[in-house]
């Protein structure tokens, strides 16, 4: 699971920073992928918290 969320969190932070910098930034992308990834991980244990 950790696998697909590091590259779908590669990929979007790749897209983004594309977007808005019209350039591949590796430190920027570097570190928006650390922050979609763990965003993804606090997302499920909110939502494993709310289902017990």
């Amino acid at each position: 699971m950790f696998v697909i969320r590091a590259v779908l969190g590669l990929v979007v932070a790749v897209v983004i920073t594309r977007m808005f910098t019209g350039r591949i930034y590796i430190p920027y992308i570097a570190g928006l992928a650390i922050i979609l990834v763990g965003l993804a991980y606090f997302s499920e244990y909110l939502r494993q918290r709310r289902d017990k």
